[in-house]
């Protein structure tokens, strides 16, 4: 899912992230339109080949976020959406037919942030604040190149602080395990050290020094999409599509549709409890962390259990081995 005002470019990263145009009958709608707009969900699927393996993902697009002047309430229908797809799932989880389940559950929500201002808006603070806890949220400063290397810097650190400061839980890449590679271990510190990313978008194919590549041109030269000197475009659909896919889904399983289905059959008292999903969020790794612990101590009382058993076993082996020794003593004797 992507969430943000109205031309930050959410279509434009959507179509260069999977190499398409899922939007070619859009159309941008003038001042007067605005004024009445209201948030539309608009889905469309996609089907990508990555490393030979082919992924159909769900693309969710929100047109008409923050178009409105009173934006109090304009978000009510995308938390809305994503309670349908946990309650669809709930649905079909409970059937029958629990093997064939299509899984709709927005498992990311790319929310743009806009580069014209010094930090967050409260709108951006609203949002976050009301779907944190349904969602894995990746922020991402929109229209990078408007910035020089320094104001995304301080932008980024500005951003984390003003977060951190509203007690929002944004999606956190997990730690490395010991033994993964050492490329990948780079890999995701660099991806981690990039967070919020700063990423730019264009339909534009330009020649540059007899390449062809996708970018603006400016009077002063050319910003390439994909270049990781320009932007952090490669790192976020990294991120998105080759490293941690399944962890956001993971993530989504685990915490996100818990929390959903735990105050779904709970009663409606339960709904909404914020603080218990922000720390089942914050809890998590530290759960995955003594997992490990947990199985050796499982291990280590099933051998107990086992050698008990054989002891107790033995014991039976040996009375019966006695009362057949009692049973074969002549009449008139004792046996000692």
């Amino acid at each position: 899912m992507v969430v943000g005002e109205s031309g930050l470019g959410k279509s434009t990263l959507v179509n260069n992230l999977f190499l398409t145009d899922l939007y070619p009958e859009r159309q941008i709608p003038n001042a007067v339109d605005k004024v009445k707009q209201t948030v539309k969900i608009d889905a469309s699927s996609v089907e990508i080949e990555e490393r030979g393996v082919k992924l159909r993902l769900t693309v969710v697009d929100t047109p008409g976020f923050g178009d409105a002047i009173n934006t109090d309430d304009c978000y009510s229908s995308i938390l809305q959406y994503i309670d349908e797809q946990f309650e669809r799932y709930l649905n079909d989880e409970s059937g029958l037919n629990r093997r064939n389940i299509t899984d709709n559950r927005v498992h990311a929500c790319f929310y743009f942030i806009s580069p014209a201002g010094h930090g967050l808006k409260p709108l951006d603070i609203a949002f976050m604040k009301a779907a944190h806890y349904k969602v894995n949220i990746v922020p991402v400063i929109a229209k990078a190149d408007t910035l020089t290397k320094i104001e995304v810097q301080k932008l980024k650190k500005k951003i984390l602080e003003e977060i951190r400061a509203n007690g929002i839980n944004i999606y956190t890449l997990p730690d490395c395990d010991d033994d993964e590679d050492e490329e990948f271990k780079i890999q995701c510190e660099q991806l981690k050290a990039a967070m919020p990313f700063a990423v730019v978008g264009s339909n534009q194919i330009i020649e540059v020094k007899g390449r062809k590549v996708r970018g603006r041109m400016y009077p002063w030269g050319v910003v390439e999409v994909e270049n990781p000197e320009h932007c952090d475009f490669i790192k976020l659909r990294t991120m998105l599509i080759r490293t941690h896919m399944q962890d956001l889904q993971e993530v989504t399983h685990e915490v996100h549709y818990e929390n959903f289905r735990s105050d779904r059959l709970s009663g409606p008292d339960a709904a909404g409890d914020e603080r218990d999903s922000a720390k089942k969020i914050s809890s998590r790794r530290a759960q995955q962390a003594v997992a490990n612990g947990d199985l050796e101590r499982e291990r280590a009382l099933a051998e107990k259990e086992k050698e008990l058993r054989k002891m107790q076993a033995m014991v039976a082996q040996m009375q019966a081995q006695m009362a057949q020794q009692g049973a074969a003593v002549p009449n008139g004797t004792h046996a000692v």
